[in-house]
Formats: C-alpha cells, sequence, structure tokens
C-alpha cells in the first residue's frame, strides 16, 4: 500500500464519522419536530416545559466521569502501544499523542467533582 495513503484515509475517516454525526443530529431534531407538529395537529397543548424537555434531553448523572475514563482508557492504550512497538523512536510521539485525551480525562473528572459539589450545596 502506498504510504501516501494513509494519512488520506485517516482524514476521509474522520470526516465520515463527523458527516454522520451531523446527520443522526438533524434527524434527532427533525423527529421532534415531526412529533411536536402530531401533537398540535391532534389538540394536544405544549407548554413550554414540555417542549424544553423534548428539545434537550436530561444529562446523565454521570456522564463527565463516564467520559473521563473513557478519555483516559484511550490515553493508557495509546501509551501502551507506543511502548509494545518494537521501534524505540514510537515511544515518544505515541505518549505526546496520548497526553491529549489523558488531560482531557483528568479535566472531565474536575468538572465532575465541582458539579457534584455545586449539587450537594
Amino acid at each position: 500500500m502506498n504510504e501516501e495513503m494513509i494519512p488520506i484515509v485517516m482524514f476521509i475517516a474522520l470526516a465520515v464519522v463527523l458527516v454522520f454525526l451531523f446527520w443522526f443530529r438533524y434527524r434527532a431534531r427533525a423527529e421532534m419536530q415531526q412529533t411536536i407538529r402530531a401533537a398540535l395537529d391532534k389538540g394536544q397543548e405544549l407548554t413550554p416545559e414540555i417542549i424544553d424537555r423534548l428539545g434537550t434531553p436530561k444529562p446523565r448523572e454521570f456522564a463527565d466521569r463516564r467520559r473521563a475514563i473513557i478519555a483516559i482508557a484511550i490515553a493508557i492504550a495509546t501509551a501502551a502501544f507506543g511502548f509494545i512497538l518494537d521501534e524505540r523512536d514510537a515511544v515518544r510521539p505515541f505518549l505526546a499523542i496520548a497526553a491529549f485525551p489523558f488531560t482531557l480525562g483528568v479535566a472531565y473528572l474536575i468538572i465532575s467533582r465541582f458539579s457534584e459539589q455545586k449539587s450537594s450545596s
């Protein structure tokens, strides 16, 4: 396989993932609007609280902690992959790549801690 194709395929895969993400988000909003239209056509009264609840889903209780665990796990896997490779020059770049999800995971843990303190006060 041609070595120039590797970054091209990576960026194409990233673009496909982003397109699907936006497309599914668009479909969810369109279905929510169809639900509101159907309720209005049937004569249901929709209060602003109901519309707000339909429009923005309630965040899960431990969502930040879950994201933190996933990000830190990705960082550990990336660092481990760098150590497992036979090449000694591959360790530092993989540790540098792993620093980004690790930092995100730590940030999510801090956010989770602050949100717990805020809700208990």
